[in-house]
């Protein structure tokens, strides 16, 4: 699991502009398919990646959850609605959603300050 969240976000950028190098026009469409799935409609950008970071916790996805901390974070997200996006996702994921919500307030702790 990761303990530095702030280094891994290096990592995970890092290994995101390789794949980019390598992939470029598989990495544009996704990189398109992101912006359009994760603008203002019926639901709000935050709320949008809140359920990504859901999404990422419930399938244990380390780089996931990481990324989309930082996402909702920038777009105004608060501790207590990470908390409670863990919640969700543990109620579908169980335990093992349990231990990667965790990660997921470890990674706000890190990222926001």
């Amino acid at each position: 699991m990761v303990s530095d969240h702030k280094e891994f976000a290096k990592e995970v950028d890092a290994r995101a502009a390789k794949l980019f190098k390598a992939a470029p026009d598989t990495m544009r469409a996704f990189r398109g398919l992101m912006e359009t799935a994760g603008k203002d409609g019926a639901l709000d950008a935050k709320t949008k990646e809140l359920m990504a970071l859901a999404v990422g916790i419930a399938v244990h996805c380390e780089g996931c959850i990481n990324f989309h901390t930082r996402a909702a974070i920038k777009r105004g997200a608060t501790r207590e609605e990470v908390a409670e996006t863990a919640a969700v996702a543990i109620e579908m994921g169980g335990g093992p959603a349990a231990v990667y919500g965790a990660q997921a307030l470890d990674a706000f702790d890190q990222l926001s300050s």
